[in-house]
């Protein structure tokens, strides 16, 4: 079978490629298909990717083009982890909420809106094109704000997927400290991408023995040290927040931090270019330590078992896996359209969301209020206009007052204008 990865210039992609080569009983790869306008990095990615394949014996095709339409030809899954106006873009994000005293984050909050806005166009001409050149393949979404980016797919009828690494660490996490596989450990994972919480974390599968009160109990220190909130908090919850949850819970906090600081950005950035340096290094053939700390870690897993479900490769039945697709009922307080993230059993005629408890008030607000935003977020990627940005930003828990989002309209349009067509 073909993959195609739009974005396939990225330094994520070594993570990818490493994955397809280890897992390829898992899903059989005759071509994967990098597909990028950045000729340079593009070539620097695709000879490490080659380079892989030969060290881990994948005898697969990895062919490199800037050519779209060519790339997901006859593809039957296109992955897509785009980053519209790159990580200088980026870095505007992460700054100039802050002169409003709000955090400035890249999937959240003013930051978040505007990369939704730069990037919802841009996936929606992709996916149409990948309709015309191969119309029965399913797009696999890890571009941020994944949650409106694939909702904006839905509604225009693509088949579509989302997909976050928030929940597999967690797994990951969660497997190392019990000393089990981590396909033992299944999570009670409930919400929307990027404001999610761990309600329970079951042995064997989803009627398995809930051990998530043990787990905190005995390593509650270790696992809020990683979320950087307090072990009380956790206590008091009885739940494990992802780590954007600190953007709400602490957002004060957080953006006295932001201020004394570089921003990820600019890390991020500086990390690029010496990972591109090895990944032009001709006797380099695996993925650099370094890698890790880019982010996106279990991506390639995460990324072939969904693969794996929607081609139908492999024996069994359906898969179950953390992923974003339509709430179709699965949270009764929310519009059956809109995107939640939760576990869904997967196969070849796409996830359906498991049943699940309705959650605590405590959750089930904030979950609501993101998502009212996240509505109009995409309404104003879709249509433009001040106004529109405006609303998004006001109906956002990290803006909610009418001067902050008026400074914060001003200032997202004033970055990304060259973006914006209706601008």
């Amino acid at each position: 079978m073909k993959l195609a990865v739009v974005g396939g210039g990225s330094t994520y992609t070594p993570e990818l490629i490493d994955g397809f080569a280890r897992l390829r009983d898992t899903l059989p790869i005759s071509e994967l298909a990098l597909v990028d306008p950045a000729a340079e990095r593009l070539e620097a990615v695709g000879g490490l990717a080659r380079r892989i394949f030969a060290r881990q014996g994948h005898d697969g095709l990895i062919t490199t083009t800037s050519d779209l339409d060519a790339g997901v030809d006859g593809a039957g899954a296109v992955l897509l982890q785009l980053r519209v106006g790159g990580q200088a873009a980026r870095e505007r994000d992460e700054t100039w909420p802050l002169e409003c005293g709000c955090v400035g984050q890249e999937t959240t909050g003013a930051g978040g809106l505007a990369k939704a806005l730069r990037t919802v166009p841009v996936v929606l001409d992709v996916a149409e094109r990948v309709r015309r050149a191969s119309p029965e393949a399913w797009i696999v979404d890890f571009t941020n704000p994944v949650g409106i980016v694939t909702r904006a797919l839905l509604r225009a009828g693509h088949k579509a997927v989302g997909l976050c690494n928030v929940a597999i660490g967690f797994q990951r996490k969660f497997a190392a400290l019990l000393g089990v596989a981590p396909e033992a450990v299944h999570l009670d994972h409930v919400g929307l991408n990027h404001l999610t919480w761990e309600r329970g974390v079951r042995l064997g599968g989803p009627d398995g023995e809930d051990v998530l009160p043990g787990l905190l109990a005995r390593h509650g220190d270790a696992i809020a040290g990683d979320l950087r909130l307090p072990r009380a908090v956790l206590d008091r919850l009885g739940v494990v927040p992802s780590y954007y949850l600190r953007y709400f819970y602490a957002h004060d906090e957080v953006v006295r931090e932001l201020g004394t600081r570089p921003s990820r950005a600019a890390e991020v950035a500086a990390m690029e270019r010496e990972l591109l340096a090895m990944y032009r290094d001709p006797a380099l053939d695996e993925k650099p330590e370094l890698l890790a700390r880019r982010g996106g870690a279990f991506y390639s897993e995460a990324a072939v078992d969904l693969v794996a479900a929607l081609l139908g490769s492999g024996a069994g039945g359906p898969r179950l896996q953390v992923v974003n697709t339509y709430n179709d009922g699965t949270l009764p307080f929310l519009p059956d359209d809109a995107v939640i993230e939760g576990q869904a059993a997967v196969d070849a005629g796409g996830p359906v969301p498991l049943a699940m408890p309705e959650p605590d008030p405590l959750y089930a607000g904030l979950i609501a209020h993101v998502t009212a935003y996240e509505d109009l977020a995409l309404q104003a990627a879709l249509r433009g206009g001040r106004d529109r940005v405006f609303r998004a930003l006001l109906a956002h828990p990290l803006v909610g007052q009418y001067e902050l989002a008026e400074g914060l309209t001003d200032r997202l349009i004033a970055h990304n204008r060259e973006h914006l067509a209706w601008a």
